[in-house]
């Protein structure tokens, strides 16, 4: 049976009931024959059906992806102020060493110098009494 006229003629032709369901198994099964992969089509109610689950799904995910993109910015913002803090901190640490490397310094530079500059001065004196 290559049509459906055929199967029609075939149903109308059969005597009983049971010729007729014959009939009718033989047209599936050559239907299936023809058509293997016809139980795994998928209609447009599937397809519907699964773009709304797979719709609910990414809704889900970019939720899900939008509180811990917040949550990790709160993570860096709290470790950016940490980090500001000990920023801080090391660079008062740092002044107040560079303070105290100057001052040092200049004590010292002080150390040397007055007598070096009594020095000068009682040598020029020198020199004018020789001269």
């Amino acid at each position: 049976m290559s049509s459906v006229v055929e199967l029609y003629e075939a149903l109308a032709s059969a005597p009983d009931e049971r010729a007729r369901a014959r009939v009718i198994a033989e047209a599936f099964e050559r239907l299936e024959e023809r058509y293997p992969h016809l139980p795994e089509l998928v209609t447009q109610g599937h397809l519907r059906e699964s773009e709304l689950r797979l719709t609910r799904e990414i809704e889900q995910v970019r939720a899900d992806l939008t509180i811990r993109i917040e949550q990790l910015r709160g993570e860096v913002k709290t470790e950016i102020e940490q980090l500001r803090g000990e920023v801080k901190t090391e660079i008062q640490h740092l002044r107040g060493e560079m303070t105290t490397a100057i001052e040092r310094s200049r004590n010292t530079l002080l150390l040397w110098l007055i007598p070096l500059m009594f020095a000068q001065v009682g040598a020029m004196a020198a020199l004018v009494k020789l001269l």
